[in-house]
């Protein structure tokens, strides 16, 4: 077959696991998934090796998933995989990092023959245990295990494990619905792929699935070919749980290949924001494509020249039973990390650091004493700012690196009696530059009318903003206090009585140079707009009081920013 066809069944791959992420999207009841994407789904070999993924989703999910099917090929057994059969496990070591998550894979089958398979991961508003947050000292406590399985063995669903899981998670109807709604996306998915067979005649995926990885590891290894061979040390301190976290790293370019060593990283926390080794990789890998080989699709053969080790025991080289609930804490900071080294050999190339991990928190809320209501669990994503890139300012309350999209107001309060009473961008919280930081946001958020909640907080740069890069300037650390002054920890569970508000000022992200370099009329936009004050713009950028109120002045005419 010609290397023409090839490419189009390739691009015809890609669309079908983006409609399987896309029906996930639909179908899903948690609002992590349907509102904020917090989800993976791809495409696999009969071997397990990962042949396209779908454009939705997070990299720390995909990239991770993408070692995860060969563990169920071997936990299920090759000769025991069947057509109708549909797999699942949330085992933080063998799917994508923490028990939150679910993965589902599906055996596709063509004309009787076993030809690949489709995966797909979502995470699941609860699982039990102690609910999502840092507060176990063991994976034990973080909720349940559901082992490599048959979800469905030909085509019947396993009513015992559909059982167990009821009766052992906060918000059953949720959880089951998303279960479904993966094993259902993934029969989209082998549906369209049927299609698409039958269309190019294909018996199995072997020839094209050949061209791509072959293709893929050659473009990938041209780029890192073109790249100097030198060896970098990069590093970071971020606040940890009770204590901070130094992560270091060691990035050399080879020939054929990209090692980044974590040697020299803090050990294992006590508490759960450890990362199992496959996270880590997900996010090392992730940040080098970026920086280097962008456009190349991802799959298994362009993410095999990124080496990536970790001692055992440190806090990216999590083992089991460690508690690793709160993975992407520290899993969001890698690429940052790598960035530091990758900046000394490719200057001009990596953005400033941003906010990191995702604003996240879990309210659990139940009525008041005294009062009626319901109980619900509230899981909602948010964002701070992202690091200024070279040539442009960071972008405004959004996700960098998990590509995780901020969840609606609308879409959160619905699941839960909350409310959110204030969320909107942060001026000055971006790190001043010749480009400057994206901004964080504050929010205001707590209990409805007769109720109280346990704030299940997920926050880091609270004691260490994101670093400018180049001689810009840091952004803004993370605030959280109650409003009636209460200082509250970055990280763990706490009590919010009935009446009280939680305020949050979520982190920006850096500066990208000096800010004595930036464009006069950048300045002037973004104090039109509002991202900066007036005194910001006189302090950091050295704008005069006459050009204050001259952009004043044009605000008020209502003239466009």
């Amino acid at each position: 077959m010609s290397n023409v066809a090839y490419q189009v069944m390739w691009n015809r791959l890609i669309s079908v696991v983006e409609e399987q992420a896309q029906a996930l999207v639909r179908t899903a009841f948690s609002t992590s998934v349907r509102e904020a994407g917090d989800l993976s789904a791809g495409v696999y070999n009969a071997q397990g090796l990962m042949l396209a993924q779908a454009v939705t989703g997070t990299p720390g999910h995909v990239n991770a998933m993408a070692d995860a099917v060969p563990h169920f090929i071997r936990r299920i057994g090759a000769d025991n995989i069947k057509e109708g059969d549909v797999y699942i496990t949330n085992d933080p070591w063998e799917g994508t990092g923490h028990l939150h998550d679910i993965t589902v894979v599906s055996p596709s089958f063509h004309n009787g023959n076993h030809v690949g398979f489709f995966a797909c991961t979502a995470h699941v508003v609860d699982i039990g245990g102690r609910g999502f947050g840092a507060d176990a000292a063991s994976v034990y406590e973080e909720g349940l295990y559901i082992p490599i399985m048959k979800f469905a063995d030909q085509g019947r669903v396993d009513e015992t494990l559909i059982r167990i899981v009821r009766g052992n998670v906060r918000e059953p109807d949720q959880v089951v619905g998303d279960i479904y709604a993966l094993a259902t996306c993934n029969d989209i998915g082998h549906r369209r792929l049927a299609e698409m067979m039958r269309e190019f005649g294909l018996d199995d995926l072997g020839g094209i699935g050949d061209f791509i990885l072959e293709n893929s590891r050659r473009a990938t290894l041209e780029r890192i070919a073109a790249l100097p061979r030198e060896t970098a040390r990069g590093g970071m301190t971020i606040d940890g749980f009770d204590r901070p976290i130094d992560l270091r790293v060691e990035l050399t370019i080879q020939a054929d290949h990209i090692t980044c060593d974590f040697t020299g990283t803090s050990g294992l926390d006590k508490k759960g924001i450890n990362v199992p080794l496959v996270y880590t990789k997900a996010y090392a890998c992730y940040a080098l494509k970026c920086a280097i080989a962008p456009e190349i699709p991802n799959n298994a053969a362009s993410l095999a020249p990124f080496v990536v080790t970790a001692p055992v025991d440190s806090i990216v080289n999590a083992v089991h039973p460690a508690p690793v609930a709160l993975r992407h804490i520290i899993g969001h900071m890698i690429p940052d990390t790598v960035y530091d080294a990758l900046d000394q050999i490719l200057p001009a190339t990596v953005p400033a650091e941003g906010a990191g991990c995702l604003c996240n928190f879990q309210v659990s809320l139940r009525p008041a004493p005294g009062h009626k209501g319901r109980r619900s669990e509230v899981l909602t994503f948010n964002s701070g700012g992202a690091g200024a890139r070279p040539s442009v300012d960071g972008l405004n309350a959004t996700a960098f690196p998990s590509g995780v999209m901020t969840m609606p107001i609308e879409a959160t309060e619905h699941t839960g009696p909350v409310i959110i009473w204030r969320k909107e961008l942060r001026p000055d919280s971006g790190g001043a530059g010749q480009y400057r930081g994206g901004l964080g946001q504050f929010m205001e958020v707590g209990p409805a009318q007769g109720h109280e909640c346990d704030f299940s907080a997920m926050f880091d740069r609270v004691h260490h903003p994101a670093r400018g890069r180049q001689g810009g300037d840091d952004g803004a650390p993370t605030t959280i206090a109650q409003d009636d002054g209460t200082l509250m920890q970055g990280k763990g569970k706490q009590f919010i009585p009935a009446g009280r508000r939680v305020m949050l000022a979520l982190p920006g992200g850096a500066g990208y140079g000096p800010a004595g370099l930036r464009d006069p009329g950048l300045i002037k936009r973004d104090l039109a707009r509002g991202y900066i004050s007036a005194q910001a713009a006189m302090r950091d950028y050295g704008l005069t009081q006459a050009d204050v109120d001259a952009v004043a002045a044009s605000v008020a005419r209502g003239e466009t920013a």
